[in-house]
């Protein structure tokens, strides 16, 4: 599922609020109907628990915490540290590179999917897995579905049930920084994760609202949304054809679908993860280009052909 801050604040009209309320709200009873007993959440993080000052590509934490972001929940997840730890070894064992972090910092990027799913982000053991959609340089896409493949490999061989949730936006362009054009505060922010004040944390909000209201007026300078970038991306992954993402370029997924549109990373290393399970079907086939959330907004559900 995409995520957007905007789903936590004020300005985005009614209407658009219910139609993506009432997806979310088909994908939580598809959720609810599975009661799984542990959840994977590949995410992105939006300078909020990784910088510059160390930017692996992807990285499983063992311990984490929400930062609270865009009034998500602010404290300690309910991770596995063992499972956790076994994953990452495994993961590793499989030839994928991957951090590991006894204290991961997750944003809105992990926790916004555990609460609208689940209301509560701690309800559930949940391994965050952090995979970089932000901080230039970027690897190629293959590695987010080599992550994936890894990590499914790793749960097939658990006797749990096991919900993979892909959390990022598909074609947009937010005014996030870069090291190239950050001001000299916001730069040290991103380089060395310096902590924002609520005042900061109220501004940077505001900024986004402010953000959303013009790039919906037509009056902004990012990139537009691209419906056809979206769902060219939507038709592979619910055909289960993840080789034909081999030849996304980064150059090619940032001129189409914007800076931000990286987060689709996430989402393929979460098919990839099913896939490692068998052949699977997609549900819940919700789009929506929304320029008041800054995103193509989608819902997918899956599940492998041996369990229906």
């Amino acid at each position: 599922m995409s995520h957007s801050p905007l789903l936590n604040l004020p300005g985005p009209p009614p209407d658009l609020m219910a139609d993506v309320e009432a997806a979310i709200a088909d994908v939580r009873r598809f959720v609810a109907a599975f009661d799984p007993d542990l959840v994977v959440v590949f995410a992105p993080d939006h300078y909020n628990g990784f910088f510059y000052s160390l930017m692996p590509p992807f990285c499983i934490g063992t311990a984490a915490r929400g930062v609270g972001d865009y009034g998500t929940h602010d404290g300690a997840l309910n991770v596995p540290a063992e499972l956790a730890t076994a994953c990452a070894s495994a993961v590793l064992d499989h030839g994928v590179d991957v951090a590991v972090s006894a204290c991961m910092d997750v944003d809105h990027g992990t926790v916004q999917p555990l609460e609208r799913l689940f209301f509560d982000a701690t309800v559930r053991p949940v391994i965050p897995i952090f995979v970089n959609a932000v901080g230039a340089p970027l690897g190629p896409l293959r590695r987010a579905a080599e992550l994936g493949a890894a990590v499914g490999a790793f749960l097939a061989g658990l006797d749990q049930r096991v919900l993979l949730v892909g959390s990022g936006g598909l074609s947009h362009d937010p005014p996030l920084p870069t090291l190239a054009t950050a001001t000299e505060q916001v730069r040290e922010r991103i380089v060395h994760g310096a902590p924002m004040s609520p005042e900061q944390r109220a501004a940077r909000q505001d900024a986004v609202i402010a953000a959303a209201r013009e790039f919906a007026a037509g009056r902004s300078t990012i990139a537009p949304l691209n419906p056809d970038f979206d769902q060219r991306f939507l038709d592979i992954v619910d055909n289960g054809s993840l080789a034909d993402f081999d030849d996304w370029t980064n150059r090619y997924i940032t001129e189409a679908g914007g800076n931000s549109a990286h987060e689709i990373r996430t989402w393929v290393a979460a098919f990839a993860a099913m896939a490692a399970a068998g052949e699977y079907r997609t549900g819940n086939h919700y789009y929506r280009a929304a320029p008041e959330l800054i995103a193509g907004f989608a819902t997918r559900t899956a599940w492998t052909v041996e369990q229906r």
